[in-house]
C-alpha cells in the first residue's frame, strides 16, 4: 500500500474535479467535442490573397518551460529616432474553431482554461491548443498581426492590423531569457540558435521597458503581488513556491497590453461592437485612503490611479520585502475587473489598474473565449462581413464570461488552499505573521507569508481591516474542503 503523501496529487486531482462541477465549470469535454477534435488533422489553412506572408521574420515565443498552448509571438526592427515597429503575432484559432461546433461549445461554457495546482483544465482540447492552434516552434501557422510603430517615449504613433501566415523560430522560456537579458545568465541555446535574433529580443526589452515606464507616468498601477506554483516531487506535493515577475515577463506583458489597447481602438475605428475587460473605479478607495494614512501617506479623497501609483512606488522602493503584501491589500480593494459590451461610440469604462480608456482581450484565444470572441470580430470586420456577434449576443457574453472567470478563480484558489492545507497539516499549534486580506460580513482572511499562503481568522477579529498585520495560530486544517482556519494570538 502505498504511503498517503503518494496520493497528494490525486487528492487534490479530486478536489479540482469537484470543485468544477460546483461552480458551473466542465472538467472534461463532451463527447461530440472530442470527435470534432479527433476528426481535425491539419493546422487552419487559407490561400486569400489578403493574407501576408510573414514567416521570414525572426519571431520568437516567450512563455513557461512547460508552456505549449503559445498563443502569440514578437518581433520588431528599429526605426529612426529611438523608435521600433514591433509586431505581435496572436494564433488564428477561429480558423479552426468554428462559431457554434461542439468544441466552441465547450469553451463558451467554461470561457477559459482553469489551472490547478494539480491539472490544467484547457478551454480547448490539447490536441488543438498545444498542437494545431498553438503558435508551436518551427510550425506555419495563421496568425492575427498587430503592427505598432512605438517612439522612443513608448508611445505608439501608428498601428495596423492584419492576418498574416508566421513562424516561430524559438520557443523561449521566461526565467532563462530574463536571465540572459538581465545579465546573469548566458543566451538560452535556442536563442543563440537563430542568427540576430539576440538584437531583436534586446530591442524589444528596450521598446518594452520604455512603454512601461510610459504606462506608469500615465497612472498604470505597480501591483507586484506573491503568486504561488505548486512544486511537485513525482505525486508528492513538496512546496508552494512564489511565482515572481521578471524582465522577460514585463516585456510580453507590456506588448500584450499595448497590442488589446491597439484592437479595441481599432473595432471602434470600424465601428464594430466589441467586448472591453474593464475595471471600474475602486468602491473602497476610502479604505485605501486609510491605509496609505497608517503608512504616513496621504491620498486624494477622490479615486485617482495616478496618486496611487506614485504612493505604491515610494512604498516599493521604502520597503521592497513588505510591498507584496501592502499590494496585495490594494488589489482586494480594488475589486475584480470584468467583461463589458463597448458600442460604437459610447463612452467606456476603462480599466483603472492599468490607467488606459480602450482595452480588450485579445492575444490568449487558445486559453480565453472573451479573446477568441474579439478575434471573431476582427476577422469579420476585415474581410468587410457582419459582425460575428451582434450587441445582445457580447452583452449576454459579458455577463456570462465575467461569471465564469470568477468561477475559474474560486476553483483555482479552492485547490491552492488545499495544497496548502497538505503543506500546514503537521504544522497544527504554530504561530505566523499574517496580513488581514478581507473584512466582510462573510469572514476575515489573512496571508502567512512562509509559506504563502491564505486562511480564515475564525476567532479574534473583531476591528481588523484589509491591510492590517497581526499574529495569528494555526488551529485547523481540512484539505478536501481547502480551509484553513487561524486564530489572533
Amino acid at each position: 500500500m502505498s504511503r498517503p503523501s503518494a496520493q497528494n496529487r490525486k487528492q487534490l486531482q479530486a478536489v479540482a474535479r469537484r470543485a468544477m462541477t460546483e461552480r458551473g465549470l466542465e472538467p472534461d469535454f463532451p463527447a461530440a467535442a472530442r470527435a470534432e477534435a479527433d476528426a481535425i488533422t491539419k493546422p487552419g489553412a487559407d490561400s486569400s490573397a489578403s493574407i501576408e506572408d510573414l514567416t521570414g521574420l525572426l519571431w520568437a515565443s516567450i512563455d513557461n518551460d512547460d508552456s505549449r498552448d503559445l498563443d502569440q509571438l514578437s518581433v520588431a526592427e528599429p526605426l529612426t529616432g529611438g523608435a521600433a515597429r514591433v509586431l505581435v503575432a496572436v494564433a488564428d484559432v477561429d480558423a479552426i474553431v468554428r462559431k457554434s461546433s461542439a468544441i466552441d461549445d465547450h469553451a463558451r461554457t467554461n470561457t477559459t482554461s482553469v489551472y490547478t495546482a494539480a491539472q490544467v483544465f484547457p478551454m480547448l482540447p490539447e490536441k488543438l491548443s498545444t498542437d494545431l492552434t498553438s503558435l508551436a516552434e518551427g510550425q506555419k501557422r495563421l496568425a492575427i498581426v498587430v503592427e505598432m510603430v512605438v517612439g522612443a517615449d513608448g508611445a505608439v504613433t501608428r498601428s495596423a492590423v492584419y492576418r498574416a501566415s508566421v513562424l516561430n523560430r524559438a520557443k523561449l522560456a521566461y526565467n532563462s531569457v530574463a536571465a540572459w537579458l538581465e545579465g546573469t545568465a548566458p543566451a538560452p541555446s535556442k536563442l543563440a540558435a537563430v542568427r540576430g535574433l539576440d538584437e531583436l529580443l534586446r530591442l524589444q526589452d528596450r521598446v518594452a521597458q520604455a512603454m512601461k515606464k510610459r504606462r506608469h507616468q500615465q497612472g498604470a498601477l505597480s501591483l507586484e503581488t506573491i503568486q504561488t506554483r505548486a512544486l511537485f516531487n513525482g505525486d508528492v506535493l513538496a512546496d508552494l513556491l512564489p511565482d515572481e515577475k521578471n524582465r522577460a515577463k514585463e516585456l510580453i506583458e507590456d506588448f500584450m497590453i499595448a497590442a488589446n489597447g491597439v484592437t479595441a481602438r481599432y473595432l471602434e475605428e470600424q465601428g464594430v461592437a466589441s467586448l472591453r475587460r474593464i475595471l471600474r473605479t475602486p468602491e473602497r478607495w476610502d479604505r485605501i485612503v486609510a491605509l496609505a494614512a497608517t503608512l504616513g501617506d496621504r491620498l486624494p479623497p477622490q479615486a485617482d490611479s495616478g496618486a496611487l501609483e506614485e504612493f505604491l512606488v515610494k512604498r516599493q522602493r521604502a520597503d521592497a520585502l513588505r510591498f507584496p503584501d501592502l499590494a496585495l491589500s490594494v488589489v482586494k480593494l480594488l475589486g475584480s475587473g470584468e467583461y463589458a459590451l463597448q458600442r460604437p461610440g459610447q463612452t467606456p469604462n476603462g480599466h483603472f489598474g492599468l490607467a488606459v480608456r480602450d482595452y480588450t482581450h485579445s492575444t490568449a484565444p487558445n486559453r480565453r473565449f472573451p479573446d477568441l470572441i474579439t478575434q471573431r470580430q476582427l476577422k469579420s470586420t476585415l474581410a468587410g462581413r457582419p459582425a460575428a456577434y451582434d450587441d445582445a449576443e457580447l452583452e449576454g457574453l459579458a455577463r456570462h464570461c465575467t461569471t465564469q472567470e470568477d468561477a475559474a478563480a474560486k476553483v483555482e484558489r479552492q485547490v491552492r488552499k488545499s495544497a496548502a492545507a497538505l503543506l500546514l497539516a503537521s504544522r497544527i499549534g504554530e504561530q505566523f505573521d499574517a496580513l488581514v486580506t478581507g473584512a466582510a460580513e462573510k469572514g476575515t482572511w489573512v496571508r502567512i507569508l512562509r509559506p504563502a499562503v491564505e486562511g480564515r481568522l475564525v476567532r479574534g477579529f473583531d476591528g481588523l481591516d484589509v491591510g492590517d498585520h497581526v499574529r495569528v495560530e494555526l488551529l485547523h486544517v481540512d484539505v478536501e474542503r481547502g480551509f484553513i482556519d487561524f486564530a489572533r494570538s
